[in-house]
């Protein structure tokens, strides 16, 4: 029985001993020296582990259900690790330039990867806590990484404290779905909640839960840290809390309510669609007055979390689906915009003000290409791939009865579509006397340029994602 749970962890446990070796390994050798080669080592291993968990075939639970292996997490898990080693790989440059490579970074990404993937997979109010805990403690060194900035420093700080309080909540109420449930388990908590008849107490439990898993996902109202960790840590860290951790606390959202509290979706469905409204337009109205590029990426990003819970808000198996299609197309949106924004710089130095983007297209013609692409896409454009991912959150919204969430959903993307496409019109129709020279970076173009065409080739058939996201959000939701 023991060998056969170790084998359904078997890639968690793989990475846990990469980054133990690598941290004994960098302490007895060169350290900082080693750090380029030890991110691509953990790139490759990273990309080999999704591949390997994409068609690995094993037990569906582990450890008597506290570690769930079907096909959701295994969804999730391969979005993590390849979005994780994509990050890497077109930061390390960056990163090597600035000093703040360290033999630390890819470490410290493998832990909070081995949390986020344990979080996907929890089956238990502990395992879930275990996870969520490790990928916090983990990013909360790697936002404050640039010991010598001042805003570095308090962003990591404030990501902390606001982390510990989201923490705390998730606990306290994991702690009343015990004492009512009389379990940890999520089938058994499923059982004690029924269908309509949950009491009160498991109630405040699940809405403490929600609130703490709203946090990690930057859900208003518990955004606040997200535009100043997004501009205060260095810009491939702000990447990676812009993407992987992003897919994780998602996928253990709908894995708690639905696995949890499946049976109750009518007590959690308009707390989760509130937010899902609240974030759509504080996130598309805060972002008009931004001038820092980073900032206004991290209200974005608030913004496109509240359309992907409205996917979760409808209760259904095809809200799921819908779901994961729009983190799928979500995260591929930001690769190629932060691989944008590491570009920017003149005299070495990193440059983030919108303005500067006047004139863009006069001196970086195919970039600016590729960035309009983009900001069309996450403005929802059709006939670009991030309109059928706004498509497919609106339809379940509808269908799942939430008809006013979804009309709500088309007027807040109308709000957000001014900052995107101000981005576009800086780059074609202002005027710079000085205009961002163009850099020489092979990987983060090539990132820019990958993401771009995507969002053109998808159109076709969504690279088949939309049938095996059917296949994941089967496995949660039956």
């Amino acid at each position: 029985m023991l060998q056969a749970d170790l084998n359904v962890i078997l890639p968690e446990i793989i990475l846990a001993c990469c980054a133990m070796l690598a941290l004994v390994g960098a302490v007895y050798t060169s350290k900082d020296k080693a750090a380029p080669a030890l991110v691509w080592a953990t790139a490759v291993i990273f990309a080999v582990t999704a591949l390997w968990i994409a068609t690995r075939d094993v037990a569906p639970t582990a450890f008597h259900g506290m570690f769930i292996a079907d096909g959701f997490a295994r969804y999730a898990k391969v979005a993590i690790l390849l979005s994780g080693a994509v990050v890497l790989v077109m930061g390390q440059d960056y990163m090597s330039r600035r000093g703040l490579l360290t033999f630390e970074y890819p470490i410290l990404i493998t832990l909070a990867v081995v949390g986020m993937m344990v979080m996907v997979s929890a089956g238990d109010l502990i395992s879930l806590y275990m996870g969520l805990e490790l990928q916090s403690l983990a990013l909360y060194v790697v936002a404050a990484l640039r010991r010598d900035s001042i805003k570095s420093t308090e962003s990591g700080l404030k990501y902390f404290v606001l982390g510990s309080l989201s923490s705390g909540l998730v606990l306290y109420g994991a702690s009343l779905v015990y004492g009512f449930s009389g379990t940890t388990l999520f089938s058994g908590i499923i059982e004690a909640a029924g269908e309509g008849r949950a009491p009160l107490g498991l109630l405040f439990g699940l809405v403490f839960m929600i609130s703490g898993m709203a946090f990690k996902v930057s859900a208003v109202p518990f955004h606040m840290w997200t535009p100043d960790v997004y501009e205060g840590a260095p810009t491939p860290v702000t990447a990676f809390f812009a993407t992987a951790p992003k897919i994780a606390a998602m996928a253990l959202f709908a894995r708690v309510v639905h696995d949890a509290f499946g049976d109750i979706v009518a007590d959690w469905q308009q707390v989760i669609a509130l937010m899902s409204l609240l974030s759509m337009f504080l996130g598309s109205i805060a972002a008009i007055g931004q001038t820092n590029i980073k900032r206004l990426m991290a209200y974005s990003s608030i913004a496109h979390m509240g359309y992907a819970l409205m996917g979760l808000a409808s209760g259904t198996q095809f809200g799921v689906q819908a779901m994961l299609i729009y983190m799928a197309i979500y995260v591929v949106m930001n690769i190629g915009t932060f691989a944008f924004i590491m570009t920017l710089e003149r005299d070495g130095r990193p440059v983030l003000d919108i303005a500067a983007l006047k004139g863009y297209s006069t001196t970086n013609p195919g970039r600016a290409l590729a960035v309009l692409i983009l900001m069309f896409s996450l403005a929802g454009v059709p006939p670009l791939v991030g309109f059928f991912g706004k498509l497919y959150v609106l339809r379940a919204a509808y269908e799942g009865g939430l008809a006013w969430l979804a009309i709500l959903g088309v007027v807040a993307s109308v709000i957000g579509a001014y900052y995107y496409l101000r981005i576009v019109y800086y780059m074609y129709f202002g005027e710079n006397s000085e205009p961002l020279p163009a850099t020489k970076a092979p990987m983060l173009a090539g990132a820019l340029m990958v993401s771009a065409a995507i969002m053109l080739l998808g159109v076709v058939n969504l690279f088949g994602i939309e049938g095996i996201a059917a296949a994941a959000a089967q496995t949660l939701v039956q």
